[in-house]
C-alpha cells in the first residue's frame, strides 16, 4: 500500500476514534490529558487504559498484518528520546493539551485556543527541526 494511503487511513482512524470518544463518553481525545489522568489515578480509568492500550497495540497489529509497524528505527539515542519526551510533557502542560487534543479535537470544534496552540506547536516543531538539522548538524546518536 502506498505510504500516503496509510497516512490517510491513519488520519481517518484517528478522526473516527475522536468522534467515537466524544459521541459515547463526551470526552476529548487528548492523549496527554488521558495519559496524565490515568497515571494520577482517575476514577474513570478503564476507558483511559483502553485508549492508551489501543495506542500501543495498534502498531503491533499493523506489524502482524504488514510485516512492519510503520514506526521506523529511532534516529537518536534513548537519552535524547527521553529528554525530548520530558520537553513534550512540559509543553503539553504549558499549552493545556497536545497536538491530538488541540490539533485534532480542538480545531474540529473550531476552538480559537486550539487554533492558536496548534500554530505554536507547528511553528516550534519547524524551528526545532531547522535548528537541530541545519544549524547543529543533527543530534548525536
Amino acid at each position: 500500500m502506498h505510504p500516503w494511503l496509510l497516512s490517510l487511513a491513519g488520519g481517518i482512524l484517528i478522526g473516527l476514534a475522536a468522534v467515537l470518544l466524544m459521541a459515547t463518553l463526551g470526552r476529548i481525545a487528548g492523549i496527554s490529558g488521558i495519559a496524565s489522568s490515568l497515571l494520577s489515578g482517575a476514577r474513570d480509568w478503564p476507558w483511559r487504559a483502553a485508549f492508551v492500550a489501543g495506542l500501543v497495540i495498534s502498531p503491533l497489529l499493523l506489524w502482524l498484518v504488514r510485516g512492519e509497524s510503520g514506526i521506523g528505527t529511532p534516529q537518536v539515542s534513548w537519552p535524547w528520546m527521553a529528554f525530548a519526551g520530558v520537553l513534550v510533557g512540559f509543553g503539553t502542560r504549558l499549552g493545556s493539551g497536545c497536538t491530538s487534543g488541540h490539533g485534532v479535537c480542538g480545531i474540529a470544534r473550531l476552538s480559537p485556543r486550539s487554533f492558536a496552540a496548534t500554530v505554536v506547536f507547528v511553528a516550534f516543531g519547524m524551528a526545532t527541526v531547522a535548528v537541530v538539522r541545519h544549524w547543529l548538524g543533527g543530534l548525536p546518536t
